[in-house]
């Protein structure tokens, strides 16, 4: 009687354990495109990732670089001040969208421009993100909004 109810824990014991690393395996795998590092300007051009990698870069849209091309296609340089580096997008831009206005984009970097699939701008006139103001800190060329 005592090795039937020693071995049925162990059972049960086992069993737990592989559906937990199993579900643990769907929840890791679930979440494998749904992270994305920020990166700055200056580090994309020291250490370019690869074109498969999908991360978010932020800075300052440069001035006299934004160009709208034919229907939504929009092509622009980020920089945050130590480095500039070529994006391209395609679709409809926030309305506060502009050159040396702050944003960060989620894409790739293919062939030395970075192609974004989201882009997102500050939502009022004070608001920069957070990843955005500390690259701009580290290049020395951040200066907080007045008011």
């Amino acid at each position: 009687m005592r090795s039937l109810r020693k071995t049925r824990r162990i059972q049960i014991v086992a069993i737990a354990a592989v559906l937990l690393a199993g579900s643990s395996a769907l929840v890791g795998y679930a979440m494998r495109d749904g992270i994305a590092f920020f990166r700055s300007p200056s580090q994309v051009a020291e250490a370019p990732p690869a074109a498969a990698e999908v991360f978010r870069i932020g800075g300052l849209v440069e001035d006299g670089t934004l160009v709208r091309g034919r229907g939504t296609q929009v092509v622009f340089n980020v920089t945050d001040g130590g480095a500039s580096i070529p994006v391209t997008y395609e679709g409809v831009l926030p309305d506060l969208f502009g050159e040396g206005e702050g944003m960060v984009g989620t894409g790739r970097y293919v062939d030395g421009t970075f192609v974004a699939h989201e882009i997102l701008a500050r939502h009022d006139e004070t608001y920069m993100p957070v990843e955005v103001i500390e690259a701009l800190k580290e290049q020395g060329v951040y200066q907080p909004a007045e008011g």
